[in-house]
């Protein structure tokens, strides 16, 4: 029997999304639904809060992903130190 390595198996093991990813999606999806109700009312003041929303959500969420690679890696060199 192949024993796996620890990247090997963590390429086929997702990570949870964490809470920044999360609220990073929803801000997102909020900006989405702004843009349109103020697309449709033609309100610019709502598009722009949806500019906001949708950019605010973008960073959050990328910041999540990075915080979540750290993790799985810091992770990985432990599963590794152990190994």
């Amino acid at each position: 029997m192949t024993r796996l390595g620890a990247n090997q198996h963590r390429r086929n093991d997702m990570s949870m999304p964490n809470k920044d990813e999360i609220k990073g999606k929803f801000k997102r999806a909020k900006g989405d639904v702004k843009e349109k109700v103020g697309r449709v009312t033609n309100d610019p003041e709502l598009i722009k809060e949806s500019q906001d929303d949708k950019s605010a959500g973008r960073t959050q969420e990328g910041f999540g992903k990075v915080r979540r690679k750290v993790g799985d890696a810091i992770k990985d060199v432990g599963d590794a130190v152990r190994d």
